[in-house]
């Protein structure tokens, strides 16, 4: 089977919806403000630079209004047990409109994605939908998908990737994403780091990785599902937010990624980094100034070796082209 080559990128765009049970908007209100100048900081070096990128968005964010929000309320909601994860149940406290609003709207940075070359519009769940919490049925989780099929259609948009939030997959859920036609989702199986769960040394471990080897250089191979028709894109690295008290080892963590990147073109791998826009919404300057860093040796990489960038779509149609010679991507 051919294994696509490149640099992946996808971003988990959700703002205040994907943080809501352990934040509230005023203690991170700069960070979700910033991301109205972070996604066209991001766009414009994406552009100047050819990179194709993945915008998993939770489908809240395109709608217009909350009156358009509350018609667009799916048949059967999750009922988790914990009631923190329920966001229907914020509506109450959500404003009027983007202007009003811009932590729970975003209609014209989709519009602003959708305008910029390369760019996939992916989704994040209708309602950043947590598949692995008590209390939701896997019905639930359809007609979350289905949800996010039809506010993505607004925008003209076939969705075709799918980022699971907080990374809670199981199989039952990929079955029902195939099942409703999407074809690539980010997996974790080849991050240990990731796997190992949120506990203080789990956590403490994922920091240090960022600087030292711990968890191996993340270069890693697509691969067609062995019983759905959707291609598994792992994860290589979360691209850690620039931080004040760590930036005399910021050489340190830019040179573990470019290396990574580097072995993933020599050995003919992915290498597929991801991040929150939110991210980037605090100390905007330093994180463009990495990313730039980082993309600047994607280009050399991309001269010397013909390393390209690829979305999630992109790779999926390119194996699922492999697995079915007639098929048009």
């Amino acid at each position: 089977m051919h294994n696509p080559s490149g640099l992946v990128i996808s971003l988990d765009f959700e703002l205040h919806w994907g943080i809501r049970d352990h934040c509230t908007v005023d203690r991170y209100r700069e960070n979700l403000l910033g991301v109205r100048q972070a996604i066209p900081a991001m766009l414009q070096l994406f552009e100047r630079c050819g990179i194709h990128a993945t915008w998993a968005t939770v489908g809240f964010l395109f709608f217009a209004n909350i009156e358009d929000l509350k018609a667009a309320i799916p048949d059967e909601l999750p009922q988790y047990h914990d009631h923190r994860l329920n966001p229907y149940a914020a509506f109450s406290e959500v404003g009027k409109n983007e202007e009003e609003d811009p932590f729970h709207f975003a209609p014209t940075l989709i519009r602003r994605i959708l305008a910029a070359e390369g760019q996939e519009i992916a989704t994040h769940t209708l309602s950043h939908f947590y598949a692995l919490a008590l209390g939701p049925t896997l019905e639930s989780f359809r007609a979350d998908i289905k949800g996010a099929k039809l506010a993505a259609s607004q925008y003209n948009v076939g969705l075709k990737s799918i980022v699971f939030p907080r990374n809670q997959i199981s199989r039952q859920h990929v079955r029902i994403c195939a099942e409703e036609g999407l074809i690539a989702y980010r997996s974790i199986e080849a991050d240990p780091l990731i796997e190992a769960g949120n506990s203080a040394i789990a956590r403490a471990k994922r920091l240090v990785d960022a600087y030292v080897d711990l968890g191996g250089n993340g270069c890693v191979s697509p691969s067609l599902d062995e019983e759905y028709n959707i291609v598994r894109v792992p994860q290589s690295r979360f691209l850690r937010p620039w931080v004040a008290n760590l930036k005399l080892f910021e050489a340190m963590r830019l040179r573990r990624i470019c290396e990574s990147m580097s072995e993933a073109a020599r050995s003919h791998k992915i290498f597929h980094l991801w991040w929150h826009p939110h991210n980037f919404g605090l100390h905007l300057d330093e994180n463009i100034a990495v990313l730039a860093r980082i993309v600047e040796h994607y280009a050399r990489l991309r001269r010397e070796l013909g390393w390209i960038s690829l979305t999630m779509a992109e790779v999926a149609e390119s194996i699922l082209c492999a697995e079915k010679p007639h098929c048009v991507a």
